[in-house]
Parts: C-alpha cells; sequence; structure tokens
C-alpha cells in the first residue's frame, strides 16, 4: 500500500485525491491547503483524512511513501525538490516547471535521490493516444510525413500564463510521446488580441528528425472547442478527434503515389488512393485514474513513469523555444535535447 500526500486542494487537486483513494495499492493519508474552507470541504467527502495548511506537515509525515503537488506551476520545483529531498515519491501537475532551469533540477534531485518523479500529462495515458503511437510504431501508417493539431476554443484567458503555456503543453507531450522524440527546432508567430502582453492565439510549428513537420494552432479566441489532431503518412492517414464520444480515431486507407518513371511532362503522373476507413475500438478509462495506477506501479517497482521527469522537462523545453520564437519576431529556435537517462 503506496500511502500518499497531495498538496493542493483547489481546482485539480480533488480528482488526484478522489483517484488514489479509490486505487487498491494506495491511499490518501493526508492533504494540505491555504484554504480552511478547501479542507473543510475535503473532510466531509474524507471524514478519516489528516487535513493541514501548513503543506510542511506532508512533508514530514512518516507514514506518507509520495507526496502530490497540485499547486500553481510557479510553486511546482520547490515543492517537489522539498518532498524529494525528504525521501519521497513525487506526482507533480503539469506543466513539471516554468523554466527549464528550474525543470532540470528537479529532474536531478530525483535522480540523485533514487526516487520517482511523474509529470501529469494524462494525455499520454489516454487509450486514443496510445492508440495513436500504436498505429505509428506498427509501422502501419508508412512514412510520417507531419502531424497537424489543433486546441482551441472561447476562453478561458489566463491571467499568469500565455496561451501557448495554457494549451500547448497537451500537444506537445503527445508529439513527443507519439513520435518518440523531441523537435529540434520551433518557431512561432503568435498575437495578443484581447489584453497587452498575454498572447491568446498561437500557431507553433516544430520539426522533428527525420524531417517530420509538426504545426500546433492554440487559442482561446475561437468560435467553436476544437480538439483535433491529423498524422499523415506515406501510406495511410490518421485523424484523432478528442471531442468525440465514440469515433476518437479514424485511419484513412488514403494515399498519393507518383509515377516512378517518366519522360516527358504529359507522362508524368500522381495516382490517388481512396480506400477504406477503419475506426479501431477503445478500451477507455478515465486518463487520469490510469496515470494515477501507473505512478503507484512504477514506485512499487522503481521503474521509469510514462510521463517522467525528463518527458516533463523536454515539453518545457520546447514551451521556451516557442515563446522565446515569439518574442524574436518568429525566428526559429533550436531546441536544447534532454538526457534519456533523466528521472
Amino acid at each position: 500500500m503506496i500511502r500518499i500526500g497531495v498538496i493542493g486542494c483547489g481546482y485539480w487537486g480533488p480528482n488526484l485525491i478522489r483517484n488514489f483513494s479509490h486505487l487498491k495499492g494506495s491511499d490518501v493519508v493526508i492533504c494540505s491547503d491555504l484554504s480552511e474552507e478547501r479542507l473543510a470541504h475535503m473532510r466531509s467527502l474524507y471524514p478519516k483524512l489528516e487535513t493541514t495548511t501548513d503543506y510542511r506537515r506532508v512533508l514530514a509525515h512518516k507514514d506518507v511513501d509520495a507526496v502530490v503537488v497540485a499547486t500553481p506551476p510557479e510553486t511546482h520545483c520547490k515543492l517537489a525538490i522539498e518532498a524529494l529531498r525528504a525521501g519521497k515519491h513525487v506526482f507533480v501537475e503539469k506543466p513539471l516547471a516554468l523554466s527549464s532551469a528550474e525543470g532540470a533540477s528537479m529532474v536531478a534531485e530525483a535522480e540523485k535521490a533514487a526516487r520517482v518523479l511523474l509529470v501529469g500529462h494524462t494525455f499520454v495515458y489516454t487509450a486514443a493516444v496510445n492508440k495513436i503511437k500504436e498505429v505509428i510504431d506498427s509501422g502501419e501508417l508508412g512514412e510520417i510525413f507531419y502531424v497537424s493539431t489543433t486546441r482551441v476554443n472561447l476562453g478561458i484567458f489566463q491571467e499568469r500564463v500565455n496561451v501557448v503555456w495554457d494549451l500547448a503543453p497537451h500537444d506537445i507531450s503527445i508529439l513527443n510521446y507519439i513520435l518518440d522524440r523531441m523537435p529540434e527546432s520551433v518557431t512561432t508567430q503568435a498575437s495578443c488580441s484581447i489584453r497587452k502582453n498575454v498572447e491568446d492565439v498561437a500557431f507553433i510549428n516544430l520539426r522533428y528528425p527525420g524531417n517530420v513537420l509538426a504545426h500546433i494552432h492554440v487559442s482561446w479566441l475561437n468560435p467553436n472547442k476544437i480538439r483535433s489532431t491529423t498524422v499523415v503518412g506515406s501510406k495511410k492517414m490518421l485523424v484523432y478527434d478528442d471531442i468525440s464520444a465514440l469515433e476518437k480515431i479514424r485511419i484513412y486507407d488514403k494515399g498519393v503515389t507518383v509515377t516512378p518513371h517518366y519522360d516527358t511532362f504529359g507522362e508524368f503522373n500522381l495516382s490517388y488512393r481512396y480506400g477504406d476507413i477503419l475506426i479501431p475500438r477503445l478500451d477507455d478509462a478515465e486518463p487520469l485514474k490510469v496515470a494515477c495506477q501507473h505512478f503507484v506501479d512504477c514506485v512499487e517497482k522503481n521503474v521509469k513513469p510514462r510521463s517522467s521527469g525528463a518527458h516533463g522537462l523536454e515539453t518545457v523545453r520546447v514551451l521556451e523555444a516557442a515563446v522565446a520564437s515569439i518574442r524574436e519576431g518568429g525566428r526559429v529556435i533550436d531546441v536544447e535535447p534532454v538526457s534519456t537517462g533523466g528521472a
């Protein structure tokens, strides 16, 4: 039984408490928050749960094996490092940190402490994203040409971060996961339509090794909520619609073949293929529940998580490069690679 302490009971913390409390292999013994009202609410849901306004009591609790950090991103580094130094395994919400320097220090601390560090990029625990990765790895799509993603809606406008830091972490973590690599360079165009100095729409272009291109469109200014990803390969194409309740993935047996030999332009010909559409069955479960169970399993077996600290650091470095490109008028920014040995 892995005993859990949770820091932060605001927006996302209660969902983590619910999942860890219901898993057979874990139990939440204590939680902390600065709001007495939030703590009273948690006690009403879990009468045996110990609560405190002092997070240090969670870190010092002798029965706590692992700490969940569900606080604002600017506090992630401080709290996670304190937890790791207290000998606890750590589940930290996304993003890992607000700078690659902070993220790297967290990964290094986890390696030094020989503790599990998992970042809550829940999309890599969805059945749909893992099916996409399975299809790509199998070679069914052929050589990957490009990936295009759209994550737009009307609001919610954030105060602390721009739209890149708010929405793009989802798609960057998905892309790095399904392509099993991180981009070499990034260029971004963005604008501040509503408020000064806070970008609310952005177009991010990434170049991955192997000449694979990716495009991410994120916006708080769109009349429709869209969550879609298109993967184009040399053999087939795949479309992922996260809004769809029943048909999240469609695999299109479509493609283009160039005539291998021709002597004149008149003989040049492209052969278009229009085949079947496959809708794979997905055994879906709550992604957060899967992530929580994965964390417990990793702690028990002492193995590297799917969304490890290194994976989280990759995402942060891409985000930093994307914002740097905005600040420099859309210039191409190289992305520093992350060592694959990270925690």
